[in-house]
């Protein structure tokens, strides 16, 4: 005997920053839900909602937005945010309150077995993003590498994957050297990067913060190589850094790049589709990849919803339930950054076919096989 329940919208609570230091990634966020509502509006006949708050990337207001969507506005699943900080508060309410959360920023989560693991992440993680790049830099024969990042998460995440680059016997990190979002100089990390005397510089930040030490650099003087993660792959970072930045190589998801992949690349049907969709939705064309990752947030939340559905009913603690527990079962699911397995115990779903190496080449990136 089936079950059939009465109608009722699957609520999306998403938390993104539209104000504040993380806003250059937070609207591309934005806009990268809204895409999502373009190329699919409902599931299994149910309409899906969204609610969309702004934390101004302030770790404790993002923790009051999710509390807010979850206890007034009843949610069915938490989405965000634009920071690392930030998203890491959101998540430990999403496991407090039971509400499954799909992070859109690159967080590292300590889920243990798995058993009470509410959240999955959406980005590559930093490991696989630095273990790429430094296959870079050794095919470039950079050996000798600087690195100078965010004194944050992100900043961490960084570091931790050149160091793990390094032990694999890749590269040497010689400097770890950070400054905060709001700094307006990095002189003194910089020169203590150019007296290691590097064979290139590995770059730990984003957006427009991102560009300070590439534009130090540039004013020392330096001629080196300059590599970074897909967090710099952003309007801003371009538009700041200007000449600076020419010529870096990032590890970045496929979408970047869509329109010079082969045609067999899984990336490539599902990007132009997103591109499509990006442009009804926001009347301009896509330039950045992190509206892929919401997007990609998206074509994971419909694929598991499809399949929550046929045992629960929106808005109850068990479709709840049941929505965790399916996304935990989703198989080989395409999206537009990677192809998706998430499993319990490990909060990233994707492998190396979610990564490809980009050129800055006169402003727009290019695709490096």
């Amino acid at each position: 005997m089936s079950t059939t329940f009465a109608h009722a919208d699957i609520k999306v609570g998403f938390v993104t920053s539209l104000s504040g230091n993380g806003a250059s990634i937070g609207i591309p966020y934005s806009k990268g839900i809204k895409a999502g509502q373009q190329y699919q509006s409902e599931v299994g006949g149910e309409k899906i909602t969204v609610i969309e708050l702004d934390d101004g990337a302030d770790p404790s207001a993002a923790t009051r937005n999710a509390r807010k969507l979850v206890e007034e506005d009843k949610v069915d699943i938490l989405i965000g945010t634009a920071t690392a900080p930030s998203t890491i508060a959101m998540m430990a309410v999403a496991k407090e309150l039971r509400v499954p959360m799909i992070a859109i920023s690159p967080v590292k989560l300590d889920e243990g077995d798995g058993s009470n693991q509410w959240g999955v992440t959406m980005p590559q993680p930093p490991a696989l993003m630095a273990s790429v790049i430094a296959d870079r830099m050794v095919r470039d024969g950079e050996k000798r590498i600087g690195y100078i990042g965010f004194a944050d998460a992100w900043g961490d995440l960084v570091y931790e994957g050149a160091k793990a680059a390094e032990e694999a016997g890749k590269i040497e990190v010689l400097t770890n050297e950070r400054y905060t979002r709001t700094d307006t100089s990095v002189t003194g990390q910089i020169l203590k990067v150019l007296a290691s005397k590097p064979d290139a510089v590995l770059l730990g930040g984003s957006a427009t913060q991102g560009a300070l030490p590439p534009l130090e650099l540039a004013k020392r003087g330096y001629k080196g190589e300059l590599y970074g993660l897909a967090a710099l792959v952003n309007a801003d970072f371009i538009r700041v850094g200007g000449k600076a930045v020419e010529g870096v190589k990032v590890s970045t998801g496929p979408i970047i790049v869509a329109e010079q992949l082969p045609e067999e690349h899984f990336a490539k049907k599902i990007s132009m589709e997103f591109r499509d969709a990006y442009q009804k939705a926001n009347g301009e064309p896509t330039t950045d990849g992190f509206s892929a990752y919401s997007f990609d947030a998206w074509v994971i939340l419909v694929d598991a919803a499809e399949r929550a559905l046929k045992a629960e009913q929106p808005g109850t603690p068990a479709f709840r339930e049941a929505l965790k527990e399916e996304i935990f079962k989703g198989d080989e699911v395409a999206g537009v950054h990677g192809v998706y397995n998430f499993r319990k115990g490990n909060s990233y779903g994707v492998d190396e076919r979610s990564l490809v190496v980009v050129k800055l080449v006169d402003g727009k990136w290019t695709y490096e096989p």
